[in-house]
């Protein structure tokens, strides 16, 4: 008895939103070696084509990635809520790192795209599952600033990845490189069985003081108001797409992800055309988006948590926080219209990215707000596919839009859309509280 007191842990919780952010880095490292490693790669496997016909072939693996991506959403949204976070975590990087890790024996378009597929799938699940995790773990005043956590993964994995993946191929082939990735993934998965060993409600390292801490404060998990934990409200798929707040939840995701996708998709190209910068250039400055944005997850996060602290409803803080990201986003836009230099340029982005992290973060805590923990996932899952399809339609519309190196209007529509995600929320969830069967 006295082993297991002395391996009670304090701030149990922060460790396990640790993990998630980290899956989130490594996430990132993944999905990007292809795209870092793509020129040797088609030198190598299609020396037939020339530069168009390359770039032809890496926009259909990217456009297979993508829509593999936003189906998993959904995938992996239910198998989170059947089979919980632990082993569906594990499931989704064990996966998503084997399907890198096999990248190394690809040999044409199509085995990259079945690779890029299996990939695309597993590593949607880091967003409901992450969702899941926190409305586990944290109560609802802490929520949001544990999303910015993780986040901020996302973020700092979009400004390291270009480098690691640069150092390696230094030393390593394309395939080496894939290989080590995949692996690194897969280790991962030794701290995360080591430490979730079970939600909090039976975990033997977690102490009654967190424990009565995390589920007293889980205000959806209390739908009969007694300050008991209960299930709370679990909706059928159904009765859970017939609710208008849901509906909130997945067109505001739907509009506002496409954001991020627009800036981690198109700011090589965007500088290349606009500013004529060469490769090294790029790299040398495409990271300072990404700076704001890490910022603005935990910005966001600290924000929605001090005035939770201060009193103010949760209806009242996750707006606030939200309306103020997103009319951050919104002049950066029009300033992107003609912002002088480079220099300018990628300092709007890191506050355009600023704003967008702000808001991002209590949008998807949106779901655990609202519902119980056995729902977050689903609710999570149907919203992360909404808004990879909605960064599908923006990627394939791009080089539409923006023919002759002329952005504008791709920034015009990230207005329109920071505008509905507004309108979504405002709308659609005309109060943001814990729900049960009367609508």
């Amino acid at each position: 008895m006295a082993s297991e007191v002395n391996k009670k842990r304090i701030g149990l919780r922060w460790w396990v939103v640790g993990l998630v952010a980290l899956a989130a880095i490594i996430n990132y490292i993944d999905r990007q070696a292809f795209g870092a490693l793509w020129p040797e790669i088609g030198a190598e496997l299609f020396p037939d084509q020339d530069a168009d016909g390359r770039k032809e072939i890496y926009g259909f693996i990217s456009a297979v990635f993508i829509l593999s991506y936003a189906a998993g959403q959904t995938i992996f949204g239910k198998i989170f809520d059947w089979i919980g976070t632990r082993i569906g975590f594990a499931i989704s990087i064990g996966v998503w790192s084997i399907a890198t890790a096999i990248h190394a024996f690809a040999q044409g378009i199509w085995s990259f795209s079945i690779f890029r597929s299996i990939l695309g799938i597993a590593e949607a699940g880091n967003w409901p599952g992450a969702a899941k995790a926190n409305a586990e773990w944290f109560p609802t005043k802490e929520r949001a600033f544990a999303q910015g956590i993780f986040n901020s993964g996302a973020a700092i994995g979009g400004i390291v990845a270009y480098p690691i993946i640069g150092l390696l191929a230094i030393y390593l082939s394309w395939q080496a490189i894939f290989i080590c990735v995949g692996l690194v993934g897969l280790m991962w998965l030794i701290p995360w069985f080591y430490i979730v060993k079970a939600p909090p409600q039976s975990h033997p390292w977690l102490s009654e003081a967190e424990k009565n801490y995390i589920l007293t404060g889980q205000e959806n998990q209390d739908i009969d108001g007694d300050g008991n934990y209960d299930e709370g409200y679990n909706p059928s798929t159904g009765e859970l797409l017939s609710r208008k707040e849901s509906w909130g939840v997945i067109i505001a995701s739907t509009v506002i992800d496409p954001i991020w996708w627009l800036f981690i998709v198109w700011i090589p190209i965007y500088l290349n055309e606009v500013f004529g910068m060469d490769v090294k250039e790029i790299a040398f400055s495409a990271w300072l988006p990404y700076v704001g944005a890490m910022l603005g997850a935990w910005f966001g996060g600290l924000l929605a948590q001090n005035r939770l602290n201060a009193g103010w409803s949760v209806d009242k803080t996750r707006k606030m926080v939200i309306s103020l990201g997103c009319l951050l986003m919104i002049p950066c836009f029009f300033l992107l219209k003609s912002p002088g230099s480079a220099l300018n340029a990628v300092i709007i982005m890191a506050v355009l990215l600023f704003g967008f992290q702000t808001a991002i973060g209590n949008v998807q805590t949106l779901p655990s707000d609202m519902f119980s923990g056995k729902t977050v996932g689903t609710l999570s899952g149907f919203a992360g596919t909404g808004a990879k399809l909605g960064a599908f339609g923006l990627t394939l519309l791009i080089p539409v839009i923006t023919t002759g190196g002329n952005f504008t209007p791709a920034f015009l529509i990230g207005v329109a859309l920071a505008v509905t995600a507004l309108l979504a929320v405002w709308l659609l969830c005309p109060e943001i509280k814990p729900l049960n069967k009367t609508k």
